[in-house]
C-alpha cells in the first residue's frame, strides 16, 4: 500500500499539468480579434497572416501577434507650423488630419510610424501649397487648399496602407502688423460701403420724390383734361338741349300760325310788340316822327300778316315740291 500512494500522486500531478499546460496552450491558439481591428501575425519572426475581426487559431510558441491596427477612422492634431506664401507673408498655420488604415500589412511593414509619417508629410504639403498663394487666397480658398493637400498626401502615402480622408485647416495666424494693416482695410471697406449705401438711399429717395411729383402731374393734366372734356360735353349737350327746344318751339308755332286762330293770335302779338317798341321810342326820344300810313295799329297788323302770308305761301310752295 505503501507503494500504491506515491504512484497515484504522481499520476495525479501528471494529469493535472497536462490539465494546466492544455489551458494555457488553447489559451495561446485561440485569439479573438474585436470589430474593426486587425492583427498581423509572424511565425519564426516572418509576416504570416493577419487576422480579421472574430475567432482566429495561431499555433502556440510559433506564431505571434506582432502589430495591432486600427482600422477605424483616426483623428490627427497637425501641429503648428510656419508657412510663407507667395507675397512673402509669414503665416502660422496648424490643422487636423483625418487618416484610416487600408491595409495593415503595408502599415506594418511598410513605415514604422505612419501616424507620424503623415503628419510630417501633411506639414510639408502644406507649406507647399501655400507657398503657392497669395495672402488673400490663403482666407478664401481654405476648402482647395485642404482638396490639394489631400490629393498630394495620398499620393505619397499609397506605399503606407494608409489614405487620408480629409484636412481641415483650425486656424491661419499672420503677423500682427498684418492683422493691423488687414484690419484697417476692413475699415475702410465699411466705411465706403455705408457711404455707397447711403448715396443710394439718397439717390433713391430722389428718384421717389420726382416719381411721385411725375405721377402728380400726369394726375392733374388728366383731372384737366377730363374736366375741360366734360365741360364741353356739357355745353355741348346745352347747347343741342337749347336748340332742340327752339326747333321745337319754332315747329309749334308754325304748326298754330297756319291756322286761323294762330293768324289771328300773331296779329295781336305783332300789334302789341308795335306799341310796346312805340312806346320805348317814345320814353327814349321827346320828338317822334311817324309817317301817316304807320301811326295806326291796324295798319301795323296789315303789314305783319302780308309778311305771314308770304311765308306761308313759301312753305306751302316747298312742301308741294318734296311731295
Amino acid at each position: 500500500m505503501g507503494y500504491v500512494e506515491p504512484t497515484l500522486d504522481i499520476v495525479f500531478s501528471f494529469w493535472v499539468g497536462l490539465a494546466i499546460l492544455s489551458i494555457i496552450l488553447i489559451k495561446g491558439a485561440v485569439v479573438f480579434v474585436p470589430q474593426n481591428m486587425a492583427y498581423v501575425v509572424e511565425r519564426f519572426g516572418k509576416y504570416n497572416k493577419t487576422m480579421e475581426a472574430g475567432l482566429n487559431i495561431l499555433v502556440p510558441f510559433i506564431d505571434r501577434v506582432a502589430y495591432r491596427r486600427t482600422l477605424k477612422e483616426q483623428a490627427t492634431d497637425v501641429p503648428s507650423q510656419s508657412a510663407i506664401t507667395r507675397d512673402n507673408i509669414s503665416l502660422v498655420v496648424d490643422g487636423v488630419l483625418y487618416l484610416k488604415v487600408l491595409d495593415p500589412y503595408k502599415a506594418s511593414y511598410g513605415v514604422d510610424d505612419y501616424i507620424y509619417a503623415v503628419t510630417q508629410l501633411a506639414q510639408t504639403t502644406m507649406r507647399s501649397e501655400i507657398g503657392q498663394m497669395d495672402l488673400d487666397k490663403t482666407f478664401e480658398e481654405r476648402d482647395s487648399l485642404n482638396v490639394n493637400i489631400v490629393a498630394a498626401i495620398n499620393e505619397a502615402a499609397g506605399p503606407w496602407g494608409v489614405q487620408v480622408l480629409r484636412y481641415e485647416i483650425k486656424d491661419i495666424e499672420p503677423p500682427r502688423s498684418v492683422l493691423d494693416a488687414m484690419e484697417r482695410q476692413m475699415k475702410a471697406e465699411r466705411e465706403k460701403r455705408a457711404v455707397i449705401l447711403e448715396s443710394e438711399g439718397q439717390r433713391q429717395s430722389a428718384i421717389n420724390v420726382a416719381e411721385g411729383e411725375k405721377q402728380a402731374q400726369v394726375l392733374n393734366a388728366e383731372a384737366d383734361k377730363a374736366e375741360q372734356i366734360l365741360n364741353a360735353q356739357g355745353e355741348a349737350q346745352a347747347i343741342l338741349a337749347v336748340a332742340e327746344a327752339k326747333a321745337k318751339a319754332l315747329k309749334i308755332i308754325g304748326e298754330v300760325a297756319s291756322t286761323a286762330d294762330g293768324q289771328r293770335a300773331i296779329q295781336l302779338e305783332l300789334a302789341g310788340e308795335a306799341i310796346e317798341a312805340k312806346k320805348a321810342i317814345a320814353k327814349e326820344s321827346s320828338v317822334v316822327l311817324l309817317s301817316d300810313g304807320q301811326s295806326q295799329a291796324a295798319n301795323m297788323v296789315v303789314e305783319a300778316m302780308t309778311i305771314i302770308n308770304t311765308l306761308n305761301k313759301e312753305k306751302s310752295k316747298a312742301n308741294d315740291a318734296k311731295s
